[in-house]
């Protein structure tokens, strides 16, 4: 079974449909709409339900809530890849190193990710922001942090598999030093795994800001943020059910899509799932 034949499945056309689409919304609808048109108020359309004029309807303030989503599009992808990058960039060399060279050095890193890991990640990026404030540049951060523990756990894992293997102890009889089996075999060795945790890792972020954001932890306006959006539609969610509906559904649908192309990622990537 070739690797683009494992894309085309329901699981994989539709994971990618979604991503695909995000992406794209996240990338050009800065360059389409104005950002002025995401914060234009007009105090006589406030709360009006989809209609020609407005296509998902308006919120509490008249902004159009077409526009404040897909430009929310922008803001939910930047802060979700900046944390993962930056989960990778702590997480990825501390996994390795540890891995690698197990004993003591494994048991003083493990101990100081096994603290971190003892807060739920939620818990700990709302600490983190509260401590940092409120931003988009702390939300990273606190996302960031949050998730290293995670991904240097399995990083860890493989890298420990890896150094195990015979290739790996064959270059180290030749006389090959540490950094180059770990840059030349245990790196390219494990990276379709943090390839496919990193994706995965993506729909989680996107959770986090919005939970942040929601609580006022987050984004702070007049940025277009979905979870501003819900968090401000509490009050009408009787009247205009649409305000919550919409930046909802953007989130539902962004995070089912990751986790859908993570999973056939996963499929792809794993040696033993080819034929």
């Amino acid at each position: 079974m070739s690797i683009f034949k494992k894309f085309l499945n329901f699981k994989g056309i539709i994971g990618i449909t979604l991503v695909l689409c995000v992406v794209l919304i996240a990338i050009f609808a800065p360059l389409i709409i104005p950002p002025e048109f995401a914060t234009k108020m007009d105090m006589r359309a406030r709360l009006s339900p989809p209609n020609m004029a407005h296509w998902m309807g308006t919120d509490q303030l008249g902004r159009d809530l077409f526009y404040r989503v897909m430009l929310g599009a922008r803001t939910s992808i930047n802060i979700a890849t900046s944390a993962v990058l930056m989960s990778l960039v702590i997480g990825l060399p501390l996994g390795l190193v540890s891995g690698y060279f197990g004993g003591r050095t494994d048991n003083v890193l493990m101990r100081l990710v096994d603290t971190l890991l003892s807060f739920p990640a939620l818990l700990l990026a709302l600490t983190i922001s509260a401590v940092l404030g409120p931003n988009l540049q702390n939300t990273i951060i606190a996302i960031g942090i949050a998730f290293t523990p995670y991904l240097a756990r399995l990083i860890r894992g493989e890298a420990l598999r890896v150094a195990q293997m015979p290739y790996v102890e064959a270059a180290r009889s030749s006389g090959a030093t540490n950094s180059r089996l770990i840059i030349g075999h245990v790196l390219p060795n494990i990276m379709p795994v943090v390839i496919v945790q990193s994706t995965i890792s993506l729909a989680f972020a996107i959770l986090a800001e919005a939970g942040l954001s929601f609580l006022g932890l987050g984004t702070q306006p007049p940025e277009a943020s979905w979870g501003l959006m819900i968090q401000a539609s509490r009050d009408y969610l009787d009247r205009a059910p649409w305000t919550a509906l919409v930046p909802g559904t953007a989130v539902a649908l962004t995070v089912l899509g990751l986790n859908m192309f993570g999973d056939v990622l996963r499929d792809v990537l794993d040696p033993r799932s080819q034929s």
